[in-house]
Formats: C-alpha cells, structure tokens, sequence
C-alpha cells in the first residue's frame, strides 16, 4: 500500500460508509437466477459458481428447517426477448432465457418445493416487474438473504431495491457468484458500504437458526 492508495475499507469508513442493518424479525431467503446458464460449462453465461450453488443448497435447506420462507427467481422471455426491452439487447447472451430453454433450468440439486414462491422476471431486480415487494409487505416480511448469480447484476439489482423497498438486504458472500473474482469481490465491497449487510454463509444460517428460536420462544 501507497500514499496514494489508501486503505479502502478505511477511507469508506472515516468517510461515513458501511452504516449497520439490523436482522429483523422475518426473513425470507431469497435466491436469484440460481439456473443452469451459470452452471453448464456449454453456456456462454458459464460462470463456475458450483461452490456457490453448494451453498444455496445448504442454506435452502437450513430456512426450510428453521420455518424460513425460500423465495426462487428465474429468467423468461418470449422468443425474440420483445418483453426484455433494452436489457436484452445490451446483453446478447440473454437469448439463453428465451422461453422453453434448458438453460433457464433450475438445477437438479437446488429445486423449488411446493410451498416455496417462484417468480420470473426480465430485468436484472428481483423485484422490477413481479409482485415481490407487495407479497413480502403483504405477509409482513422485512429481511432478505440474498443469494444467486450475478453478483455484480442481478443480485446486487435485487438487494439495492430490496433496500429502497425497505427490506434490510444481507447478501451472503458464498452463496452468490460472478464470471471473476474482481467484479465478485468488487461488487460486494460496495454493497457492504452502501447497500447491503454482506455476511457469510455460517453466519446466514446462525441468523436463521436464532430468528426461528426467538420465534418459538426458545431459550438461545
């Protein structure tokens, strides 16, 4: 490190970032485009996020035995993407999504169940142009783990409207994945100084685990 290259954690926080969120009182695990455009080497969206998709399946599973909602997104468009407007002609490689796709695919290790929510969406937030935002406000949610791919698109889209939708984001860093390590570690730098609660998938699920308990009234 240089006179001219600063401690970057420390100048974001000398400069008034990185302020804390609270863990509410209802979660919902959200997972964002865990498809298989980002696990099948054939792909040109391939982005070698296996490990990550490991730990979606732990933490799914983790939120299911605790009583935690699991929320699924994926990505569909009409043939031709009409319905994907500017984002699908600025990347090409949406045409993967086109209706009836395999790559849209949910993987076999990571699959809704009955009772989890499934929503598509077009666009990069989970929460433009689906009922998210009214269905969690409806059923009186206010926390997001947010999980998925890509962490520099769609899930940092995701937690930064979860934030102005007034849910506390908590990204959790192993459970989200991007085509390389910079935009990865880039993308969840900033949003734990200005978006998010960045936070690991051990603590994600000692989260859940303490949130189920208190609910239950049990002593931690």
């Amino acid at each position: 490190m240089t006179p001219e290259q600063p401690d970057l954690a420390a100048d974001y926080t000398t400069a008034g970032f990185g302020g804390k969120l609270a863990f509410g009182q209802r979660p919902a695990l959200l997972i964002v485009d865990v498809v298989m455009a980002y696990l099948d080497p054939t792909s040109p969206l391939y982005a070698g996020v296996e490990d990550a998709l490991a730990s979606n399946v732990r933490l799914a599973a983790a939120a299911r035995a605790a009583g935690v909602p699991v929320i699924f997104t994926n990505v569909v468009y009409q043939p031709g993407g009409i319905d994907g407007g500017l984002f699908f002609r600025k990347v090409p490689a949406l045409k993967a999504f086109e209706r009836g796709s395999p790559a849209g695919a949910f993987p076999p290790a990571l699959q809704p169940l009955p009772g989890d929510l499934v929503l598509s969406k077009q666009y990069p937030s989970a929460f433009f142009g689906t009922p998210l935002a009214s269905t969690l406000h409806a059923a009186g949610f206010d926390t997001l783990l947010i999980t998925g791919f890509s962490t520099s698109g769609c899930v940092r889209a995701t937690a930064l409207d979860a934030l102005c939708h007034g849910f506390a984001p908590f990204v959790v860093r192993e459970a989200c994945g991007d085509r390389d390590v910079r935009p990865q570690e880039q993308n969840l730098f900033d949003m734990a100084a200005k978006i998010a609660e960045v936070v690991g998938e051990a603590e994600a699920i000692d989260l859940i685990g303490r949130r189920a308990a208190a609910q239950k009234n049990l002593p931690m």
